[in-house]
């Protein structure tokens, strides 16, 4: 069901989007309200359909992260994009790169139509030649002489832009189709006029454009600069943009077609606060209508080779947002061409245009505001930040009503949506429990984490008078992202507070009622000592993409806990960045049930690890049984415990090669089920066990049962994971179940900290040198002193 909004209107009507038709599945009812009156009356699909509404009959993406969903798109090339920049010809490089992309997105299924320039400087370079091969000796010399002393060489003043346009335009389509060619791609030339686009004629425009598209044909659109009039100042038919040159060209043909993508290539970068290149100017990532205001915008100077200049492709651009098509304007003229395949995948690339409201503040002016609350943090003494931890806690249970509220409404959007699967919903679910226990948390952290700031970590007298002290500090901005557990929220803002970090918090969408509810709780602590802006919450994943695109200097530690495929994500984003990314991204745990050992034990400890809490990164995956407790007790036990709890089993290749009957294999041993799920193999030996875990584990956590001590210390000592256990379930990889408090993850890396990180992991350290005059050529072989390196106490 669509709802489409036309001034005080309302159609409630169905849109196909395998025909782009109105639907004739139900009626469509069309209600009229005034002060004095409510009509009501039924308007047919065909008549919907031959009109042109004021609001269109679909929307516009509203992040950057939708632009993958894009099935048709309008690509506008400009002049300066196609022209060399001696404007003497075609700039055949950046068409090769366009036209390697279009054929890209032409093979991942999507419609591509181009609004090209180009015929101009293409006829110009022709008609520049046959000028020069008719002029005499005399002329020629002439000419080259008087070179120098014009913008563009007196052949070319010889020749106006309409005459260059018609000797061209045939030129630069066989160009097109020659290299399209190359990937077995039809073309086809359409020359647009002013005719076309009124009322009564657009209907052929727009089902020739849907015929050539359904039968995978590119459509090359332009208009005919060879005989078209000058441009109309005045808007034209039905309201609609008037046709002053190929942007809003392109903007008409994009909503006319139901376009869902339009990308205006320029020669710079996007929008810009001032022209590109003035002191202070910036450009901007995303354009809000609702938010931006456009007075506070300034315009450069045209190019000098196109009619449009950066005020003709805003307005192009907010037209046909406003009629339901998204927009980005992006740089064309980099060696590689524009980027529209990093633009369809949702990359921060150029501007991105959007009706939905942008923050007040810009994503990397939260990180900003997050640094500046890091410095006044630290200038608190450890008893006050204590105690902003203490009223924190004092505040979960104080507002859990209004917590539990605000997690309801979450949990019943996300079962009325029905995307979110089992393990994430139960992430989801808070209770009065849960946040009891993170008020718990808190306290803990708070107890454990006092002077860790500006501890001393090592004091060396480095020579008389001169000692060294190495004392630990915060890292400074940390951006954490988190899925559906709210609860994370508390946790990792306890932890940054007790380490003076400034923190950027991004939740789920799914959690973001819960998310805005505790982050006004962590505020509200913070503001007894006014230190609220050392805790954001970036609300969506473009505030995300554009604050990672932009972390060096903004922030200093990326921490991505969730899905492998979340983290994976994260980590290429960062991947052009200097900004390390801490945590890990498959939580893919073994027990390993060796064969001297307790059928009990192995028993509780293997339920435990699957089924306490299924969806966690420390929940079992793969459960490993010694070969001699095949037809053992212990077997029969762990697997009837695992029926009661119906967990889903799947076998190993070498336990299935061993049964006659077995429920299924499992397709993957290096799989992370996050629900009542898991693998069951069979090894040879200890060491066969370790072998498989260092092949397909994931370096989280592994555990063994084992009566055997030697068995235990070769498990523990060569296994190589960041929790290593014996006897215990893999459950215990937790920050607050170790005693940290809290954690702000689980770390898989090998530098920095590993396993669950709490406040010491969050912070690192810095060397104060304290002297009396002293220079290192005092310490040289001619000089008088000399290093004692004597380490001094605490």
């Amino acid at each position: 069901m669509k709802i489409v909004c036309v001034s005080k209107k309302i159609l409630s009507v169905y849109w196909s989007a395998s025909n782009r038709q109105w639907s004739q599945i139900f009626s469509i009812r069309y209600t009229s309200n005034s002060s004095n009156s409510k009509e009501t009356s039924l308007i047919s699909p065909s008549a919907l359909n031959s009109q042109k509404l004021v609001k269109d009959d679909k929307f516009a993406f509203t992040s950057r992260s939708d632009l993958v969903n894009s099935q048709r798109l309008v690509v506008k090339l400009g002049s300066a994009v196609l022209t060399r920049t001696d404007q003497g010809g075609i700039a055949l490089g950046r068409l090769a790169s366009i036209v390697e992309q279009v054929a890209e997105l032409h093979a991942d299924g999507k419609e591509v139509m181009i609004v090209t320039s180009g015929a101009v400087a293409f006829g110009r370079q022709r008609l520049g030649r046959e000028l020069m091969m008719s002029q005499s000796v005399r002329e020629t010399i002439r000419s080259r002489k008087n070179e120098n002393n014009t913008s563009s060489g007196s052949n070319r003043n010889q020749v106006d832009s309409r005459s260059c346009a018609a000797a061209g335009q045939s030129g630069l389509m066989s160009l097109y189709e020659s290299m399209f060619a190359q990937y077995n791609i039809s073309t086809a030339q359409v020359l647009v006029s002013k005719r076309d686009l009124e009322r009564a004629h657009r209907s052929y425009l727009q089902s020739t454009l849907d015929n050539l598209l359904a039968l995978s044909i590119v459509p090359i659109i332009n208009t005919n600069d060879a005989v078209v009039p000058p441009p109309d100042p005045e808007i034209d038919v039905d309201g609609a943009i008037s046709i002053k040159d190929n942007d809003s060209l392109a903007a008409r043909l994009a909503v006319l077609t139901n376009t869902d993508l339009l990308v205006l290539v320029s020669n710079v970068e996007g929008l810009f606060t001032a022209p590109p290149g003035a002191e202070n100017s910036k450009l901007l990532h995303t354009y809000s209508t609702n938010t931006n205001n456009m007075d506070g915008i300034e315009f450069g100077k045209k190019s000098s080779v196109g009619l449009g200049g950066m005020d003709s492709k805003v307005q192009a651009a907010v037209w046909s947002l406003e009629h339901g098509t998204s927009v980005v304007i992006c740089n064309g003229c980099a060696e590689k061409g524009p980027p529209l395949v990093d633009i369809v995948g949702g990359r921060k690339v150029g501007t991105f245009f959007t009706e939905a409201p942008c923050n007040a503040h810009s994503a990397n002016s939260q990180a900003e505001e997050a640094r500046e609350g890091s410095r006044e943090l630290q200038q608190l003494t450890t008893d006050k930040r204590v105690e902003i931890l203490h009223r924190l806690a004092d505040l979960l249970e104080e507002r859990e009503q209004e917590i539990m509220s605000a997690n309801h409404m979450d949990v019943a959007l996300a079962k009325k949506g029905g995307t979110l699967s089992q393990a994430l919903m139960d992430r989801l679910v808070l209770s009065p429990a849960r946040i009891r226990e993170l008020a718990k948390g808190v306290r803990q952290v708070a107890e454990k984490s006092s002077g860790l700031v500006g501890k001393i970590l090592t004091r060396r007298q480095l020579a008389a008078g001169l000692v060294a002290e190495q004392v630990s500090v915060p890292i400074g901005v940390l951006m954490v992202i988190f899925e559906s557990r709210p609860d994370c929220l508390p946790q990792i803002a306890s932890l940054a507070i007790a380490t003076s970090n400034g923190i950027l918090l991004k939740g789920g969408r799914e959690s973001a009622h819960a998310n805005k509810c505790l982050h006004q709780v962590v505020q509200d602590a913070l503001a007894l000592y006014h230190c609220q802006e050392a805790a954001q919450l970036v609300e969506t994943r473009e505030e995300v993409s554009d604050i990672i695109q932009d972390a060096t200097g903004l922030i200093d530690l990326i921490i991505p806990r969730g899905s492998s495929e979340m983290v994976h994500g994260i980590q290429q984003m960062a991947a052009g960045t200097s900004v390390p990314v801490l945590g890990h991204s498959e939580g893919i745990c073994h027990v390993y049930v060796d064969k001297n050992c307790s059928a009990s034990m192995a028993t509780r400890v293997v339920q435990d690890a699957k089924c306490n809490y299924p969806a966690a990164c420390n929940a079992m995956e793969t459960l490993l049984i010694h070969k001699d407790l095949m037809h053992s007790s212990v077997f029969k036990e762990i697997n009837d415990v695992l029926q009661a709890e119906d967990v889903t089993i799947h076998l190993g290749p070498k336990l299935a090669s061993r049964l006659l009957f077995f429920p299924s294999v499992a397709t993957s041993m290096r799989k992370e089920y996050s629900a009542l799920e898991c693998c069951i193999e069979v090894v040879d030996s200890l060491e066969k066990a370790v072998q498989h875990i260092r092949k397909y584990g994931s370096g989280h956590t592994d555990t063994i049962v084992t009566n055997n001590e030697d068995a235990a210390q070769y498990f523990l000592e060569n296994v190589d994971s960041a929790c290593v256990f014996h006897n215990t379930s893999t459950r215990f990889a937790d920050g607050q179940r170790m005693g940290l408090g809290a954690e702000v993850g689980v770390s898989t890396t090998r530098i920095h900290a590993r396993g669950p990180v709490g406040a010491e992991g969050l912070l690192t350290y810095k060397w104060i040198v304290r002297g009396d005059g002293h220079t290192v050529h005092d310490f040289s072989p001619d000089g008088t002193k000399q290093f004692d390196h004597h380490d001094l106490p605490l």
